[in-house]
């Protein structure tokens, strides 16, 4: 690894992954014709204000819009207004910038152009309920959704169901205007239509659907929520005209960079695969025993891993909840580091990317008096690597392609 300790080369695999969806480099390749008339940015997700400046740098002629993006995910516009917002909760704030969004989507006629740039939690920042359904309805569910550890993909296709914006809704207000969508996938298996819960994009999930989510969670909605989602009129529209839409970055463009990395230091990679899903000590589990069964070299994998929190009130995302599963599994194996972190820099809700671990992980934790399993039967394993001092904090990064996670395999017993 020329010279590199395996935490500087675990850190540079996941610089490679972030910078292979850095929206200044990949957003202009893919930006369309200028239209006769007007361009109209539309922007949400947790990459939004980036992909936002990507096009003003590379635009010719006028542009105007809005950007929605998480508090500090913020980088300055020139023509886009920038609007922070909550996430994971929607807020008021999103409420709002979701109203003007659809406003300004209205305005537009058959020679203007809604250009709409999607990323990663753009379902939570573009977030105008659906009429008859309160923000503190929406709060509730998405509350009760994310507790649950349900996937991103049954979280959305309830998420559509109650948006007066997502689910392609946005695209009827834009109508008759020419749309062009540009996303950054965020979603295993890459379905556009999931990203930021597809607000121009037509919705092949139903009302039935999200009900049979909900009840699959044992999630009681609001009474509100339950009347909306029963009635058939508010399904959302299943087929769109006059739109194209662009997957621009993905997991396996982080995967397949990181992998790059690797192979420039001589590390032999094993590729699990783009689009690894479950709880995340399950995730740990089986790829400890990969770990261990491996000769040396470095597994990578890519996806989401969620964590089901039922009344647990520890603190600390799916990547460190990873991780520290993967230390107990591993037991203090000599041969092996790790890394997992989320690519938009935030781990959960905490100011962590995700964390680190080594062979001497669990002695150091012992040392201060820390039970490794405890903290992770309490989900407490932010508290665990804060203590240790291993958390990988970047800061925003300003794009998300999900999680990413390396495992390190030395020579040796």
């Amino acid at each position: 690894m020329a010279g590199k300790s395996p935490r500087e080369f675990l850190r540079a695999l996941l610089d490679a992954a972030v910078g292979a969806a850095d929206p200044a480099r990949i957003v202009p390749p893919y930006l369309p014709d200028p239209p006769p008339g007007r361009t109209v940015i539309i922007a949400a997700g947790k990459a939004a204000a980036a992909m936002a400046r990507a096009v003003e740098e590379h635009w010719t002629g006028p542009l105007a819009g809005l950007a929605v993006t998480r508090y500090g995910h913020t980088v300055a516009c020139r023509h886009v207004e920038i609007i922070e917002a909550g996430h994971p909760l929607p807020d008021a704030a999103g409420r709002d910038a979701a109203r003007r969004a659809l406003a300004l989507a209205e305005e537009l006629g058959a020679d203007d152009l809604l250009l709409c740039l999607l990323s990663g939690g753009g379902s939570a920042l573009l977030s105008e309920p659906a009429p008859c359904v309160t923000l503190a309805d929406k709060q509730a569910v998405t509350r009760a959704l994310l507790r649950s550890g349900a996937p991103i993909a049954d979280t959305n296709c309830v998420r559509k169901h109650l948006s007066a914006v997502k689910g392609g809704r946005l695209a009827l207000a834009a109508a008759p205007a020419r749309i062009a969508t540009l996303i950054i996938s965020d979603v295993a298996g890459d379905d556009a239509a999931t990203v930021a819960s597809g607000p121009t994009l037509a919705d092949p999930t139903t009302l039935a659907d999200a009900r049979a989510m909900l009840a699959r969670h044992s999630i009681t909605p609001p009474e509100a929520v339950a009347r909306h989602l029963a009635r058939q009129e508010n399904e959302t529209p299943k087929s769109l005209t006059g739109g194209e839409a662009r997957i621009i970055a993905r997991a396996r463009d982080a995967l397949d960079a990181a992998g790059r990395a690797a192979d420039a230091e001589g590390v032999p990679v094993t590729d699990l695969g783009d689009a690894v899903e479950g709880e995340a000590r399950d995730l740990a589990r089986a790829h400890a025993a990969l770990a261990r069964a491996a000769g040396p070299g470095v597994l990578i994998s890519g996806g989401e891993a969620t964590v089901t929190l039922g009344e647990s009130a520890g603190r600390g995302g799916p990547n460190a909840e990873y991780l520290l599963a993967l230390a107990v599994e591993l037991d203090g194996d000599r041969r092996i580091h790790a890394i997992a972190c989320d690519t938009d820099g935030i781990d959960g809700e905490g100011d962590a990317a995700g964390a680190m671990i080594g062979p001497d992980t669990l002695a150091r934790a012992r040392a201060l008096g820390l039970d490794a399993r405890a903290m992770l039967d309490v989900h407490d394993s932010y508290g665990f690597f804060s203590a240790l001092d291993d958390l990988v904090v970047t800061g925003p990064t300003r794009t998300n392609v999900n999680d990413f996670r390396a495992i390190l395999i030395g020579a040796g017993a």
